[in-house]
């Protein structure tokens, strides 16, 4: 029986769900906000309905640092039929197009070698990306057309782990921004029969993957402290970046928004106590470290103190 959590409260942290398909990203993330009674919601890159996979939630406090995980490297797990075209780019448009395939594993291969590194991809109109403040789906379903440009996106990797013509699986990593949609239909354009995505799994975003993730209907068979029990630690997606640790006299001084002397280092960083406590972001600029981004539950632990001495870099 599923238990929501009716009385909304103070939850901080990062849950890693493993998305089922059919369901939208936002219904999963508001799913996941009532099962966990948290105040403040928000996910780590949108899956299409079509798609399932890792879905970093990031809860109250982590919110706060979810757009440093927008930037990051995704790993997907997708699925191709080659010898047709749709209206979307995958299974869920109208087919537009059917062709003969002829293709060996060899060929194959080759064309999806030449996919690995910089490519310039062409967004679909059927995405959520907006032009004059609407997106560009909301244009595709009026029957309108836009020109959209080319933009570069990277594969880090990209290798075919099964191969059943008319179909095959790729796995993929690649930089932020990659449409794995436009990546099958850019493969079936170059082998001349056409392609569309018939399935897609994401594996990975980060430094997460689907190892440590959880399932919806596993969610919601946990009690409420189990569900919370779940969380990752905030810092996990702020993990790039370098760290500091910082003295408790420091630490009160960055809270209450205050700049530290930091001659030594220079750039974002995350912050720590000497306890281990995530603190924040800061950047040092100039010789100073400037309070960025910061949680907001640490100042009253921080311990008063007479001096300030330089912070320390962790090894």
């Amino acid at each position: 029986m599923t238990q929501d959590v009716a009385g909304k409260s103070s939850i901080d942290g990062v849950l890693l769900l493993d998305k089922p398909k059919g369901v939208t990203s936002n219904a999963a993330l508001q799913r996941v906000k009532r099962l966990l009674g948290a105040k403040k919601a928000g996910h780590v890159g949108t899956l299409d309905p079509m798609a399932s996979g890792l879905l970093p939630i990031c809860l109250g406090e982590a919110t706060k640092f979810s757009g440093y995980m927008l930037a990051a490297d995704k790993a997907y797990a997708a699925q191709v039929l080659l010898g047709a075209t749709s209206t979307t780019g995958d299974a869920e448009g109208e087919i537009t197009s059917r062709s003969p395939v002829n293709v060996t594993q060899e060929q194959l291969e080759g064309v999806i070698g030449q996919f690995l590194g910089d490519i310039m991809q062409i967004p679909p109109m059927y995405s959520a990306l907006k032009r004059d403040g609407k997106p560009l789906y909301a244009y595709a379903r009026a029957g309108e057309t836009l020109d959209i440009p080319p933009r570069k996106v990277s594969i880090r990797a990209i290798s075919m782990t099964e191969f059943a013509p008319p179909s095959f699986c790729i796995t993929v990593r690649c930089s932020k921004g990659t449409y794995i949609r436009v990546l099958a239909e850019d493969i079936g354009r170059a082998l001349g029969c056409g392609g569309m995505l018939t399935g897609l799994r994401r594996e990975g975003v980060g430094g997460y993957d689907l190892s440590t993730s959880v399932a919806m209907d596993t969610l919601e068979s946990l009690t409420v402290e189990q569900r919370r029990l779940r969380l990752m630690p905030t810092d996990g997606l702020v993990l790039a970046l370098p760290e500091l640790t910082l003295d408790d006299a420091s630490a009160r001084l960055i809270s209450t928004g205050r700049r530290v002397s930091m001659e030594a280092f220079s750039g974002l960083h995350r912050l720590y106590r000497l306890n281990g406590r995530f603190l924040g972001l800061g950047e040092v600029l100039a010789g100073e470290l400037v309070p960025k981004r910061l949680m907001a539950d640490f100042s009253a632990e921080i311990e008063s103190a007479q001096s300030i001495p330089q912070a320390t870099k962790n090894a």
